[in-house]
């Protein structure tokens, strides 16, 4: 697996991107007000404080006015701009208390701005950390040597041992056993291969060893292409703009207009500063980040962590909501359904024996199987001399008896006498044999289960205009369409690999949708990235998931994805009601400032009057 790179820094970031949501100039600006203000106190013809609020005020603005400057250079009209003049003028008229206020206001919003966004996803690294490093590859002369995964050429003969993940695609010369497939497929009952069977890259061997024959370089195999995926999905999705730049787009047009007409009708600089400083858009810098803060806040309250303040606007968005199966709208886990009995056998004596003699397996669906047995009230007896063959089955002594439980092709090499009643009983579906003293007594048959609630939930998404509802899933169609039918989807999609998962993911939002993306697997993890928002259920570990998604749940309830949703449309909803607000009162100021009622000092104390309005509703976003 090649190493992810660094991506290049945004242009215009360099000396001084750590101006942004740096702590240390809104602590500077405050650090100056305060020393200051207690230094005019006590010396009022100190000419040092004057000197000193100018010093650190060019300090201070001059990476911001940098910053925006090649912002704007680059085409990005923000809200910092009234912002950026607003300290300019302050600087070449001698009104340091008033800039350093606008310094304190617009860096200081831009450190709660940064604390919301938290730390970066680590989504491709996680992926290949995960990925096999290393391969076995077996000689002519029968000895094994052991290789860097890029090393793998096709042709070559691969070890694969119990619990190791396959680090190329091939073909399955030799042995036989189980691969738990979930990271790419999602599903969790495992597939069983032997010679013949083809196998890829990211599947886990669970039980004998097996030697495969590579088809594909590690570095061209199923693995690689879900890093890939993640990757490119990843740089593809569009960054949101930022709901105070949306703002900023027509507001600070209509400051300068203002300041224009302050200009023409007074020729007063130090009016149009004050028009400036009453304008600099506050409410759009601190409003939004103190409602999405709040937000994440309630978010996390209800277990779901929530990675940025740009996700929580996205997960605001959303009309349409696509799922993972298996894990997602499913358990996750096999269960017994259903345990039939043939004649002379009661379905409690076939799960007894089966959980008895499972026991003394590893085997994923022993659990399963011993669960069953014990929520019925049957204790299962403890086995002996216990023979687990991989990707067969099991067989064992209970209570004096010879059982054997497994797939219908190793119980027919067992018992060839009894093959017509082994074809009676294997059915259709995931089933186990059960034989008794070479007996066949029936065979239990194992599911995955959909979730409890799910049309309560449903229908919560349906009243938050999430009326498009999708299920994707690497699960065979005929599977697919019966959970979406017991669960209440019209669109269902099954034999779908990740990639397959991306497209149909992406061919939604092509067509206008905004698309939240719930999943719980690796083979999720693509699609998630590339969904205007993902959302990764963790109960059952998260993984690569987690790391992928915009928002985590930590509890095992998916019903929390509708309030996910519904938290951040209510701190987007407050967060635009604080903005249209501030901006009306400042608005209002402009004309005051206008006429001549503000000084830019007062000017400056007024704004942070309206700041302190709008701070106190944006606060409301953390409430239940």
């Amino acid at each position: 697996m090649t190493q992810v790179e660094r991506p290049p820094a945004t242009p215009g970031e360099g000396a001084f991107s750590f101006t942004r949501g740096a702590t240390w100039l809104p602590a500077l600006a405050v650090l100056a007000l305060v020393v200051g203000g207690i230094v005019r106190v006590v010396d009022p013809a100190n000419p040092w404080v004057w000197r000193g609020w100018m010093l650190v005020l060019v300090a201070a603005g001059f990476p911001v006015v940098v910053r925006t400057v090649r912002g704007l250079l680059r085409g990005n009209f923000a809200a910092d701009v009234a912002a950026t003049l607003s300290i300019i003028g302050a600087t070449a008229l001698g009104q340091p208390i008033a800039g350093l206020v606008i310094v304190l206001m617009q860096t200081g919003g831009e450190w709660l701005e940064r604390y919301a966004e938290g730390r970066a996803s680590n989504a491709v690294r996680a992926l290949e950390e995960a990925a096999p490093r290393t391969a076995h590859r077996t000689r002519a002369d029968g000895r094994v040597d052991d290789i860097g995964a890029s090393e793998i050429v096709v042709g070559d003969l691969l070890l694969v041992r119990p619990g190791e993940m396959l680090p190329a695609d091939g073909v399955v010369d030799s042995g036989r056993s189980h691969l738990d497939v979930s990271r790419l497929t999602g599903e969790a009952p495992p597939d069983l291969v032997q010679p013949g069977s083809e196998v890829r890259s990211g599947a886990v061997n669970l039980e004998g060893a097996i030697v495969v024959r590579a088809t594909r370089p590690a570095s061209e195999s199923l693995y690689a292409r879900i890093v890939e995926l993640v990757r490119t999905a990843q740089s593809e999705k569009s960054p949101i703009q930022r709901m105070a730049d949306r703002y900023a787009v027509w507001f600070t047009p209509a400051t300068l207009l203002v300041c224009t007409v302050a200009w023409f009708l007074t020729h007063d600089p130090l009016r149009v500063l004050a028009v400036l400083v009453v304008a600099t858009p506050c409410p759009l810098l601190l409003a939004t980040p103190v409602a999405i803060i709040g937000g994440i806040n309630r978010a996390a309250r209800h277990q779901v962590v929530v990675r940025s303040g740009g996700a929580l606007e996205r997960l605001a968005s959303v009309d349409t909501a696509v799922f993972d199966k298996t894990g997602t709208l499913t358990i996750g886990r096999p269960e017994v359904v259903a345990v039939d009995a043939l004649e002379g056998w009661t379905p409690d004596d076939v799960l007894r024996f089966a959980a008895s003699v499972e026991l003394g397996s590893g085997h994923h669906l022993a659990r399963s199987t011993v669960d069953a047995a014990m929520h019925r009230g049957i204790t299962p007896a403890p086995p002996s001399n216990v023979v687990d063959s991989p990707g067969m089955g099991v067989r064992g002594t209970v209570a004096g008896r010879d059982v054997a439980v497994g797939a219908a092709a190793w119980m027919t090499s067992l018992f060839p006498s009894q093959r017509a009643q082994i074809e009676t009983a294997r059915g259709a579906g995931l089933r186990g044999v059960v034989a008794v003293d070479g007996q066949i007594a029936g065979a239990i048959e194992y599911a995955d289960h959909a979730r409890e609630g799910l049309h309560g939930f449903f229908d919560q998404l349906r009243r938050l205009g999430l009326r498009h509802l999708v299920l994707l899933s690497g699960d065979h169609q005929a599977n697919v369409e019966g959970i979406a039918r017991a669960v209440g989807i019209d669109d269902a999609r099954g034999d779908l690999l990740p990639q397959e998962k991306v497209e149909a993911v992406r061919e939604l939002m092509r067509q206008g949708r905004r698309v939240v993306m719930v999943g719980d697997g690796t083979n999720d993890a693509p699609a998630l990235s590339a969904a205007t928002a993902g959302i990764a259920l963790a109960a059952h570990g998260g993984g690569i998931a987690a790391e992928a998604a915009d928002a985590v749940i930590l509890c095992d309830d998916i019903t929390r994805v509708a309030d996910a949703v519904r938290i951040g449309r209510r701190a987007v909803g407050i967060a635009r009601q604080s903005i249209v607000v501030g901006l009306g009162l400042s608005g209002v100021a402009m004309v005051f400032a206008t006429l001549g009622y503000f000084s830019p000092t007062s000017g400056a104390m007024i704004q942070e009057a309206i700041d302190v309005a709008v701070i106190l509703n944006a606060v409301r976003a953390s409430t239940e």
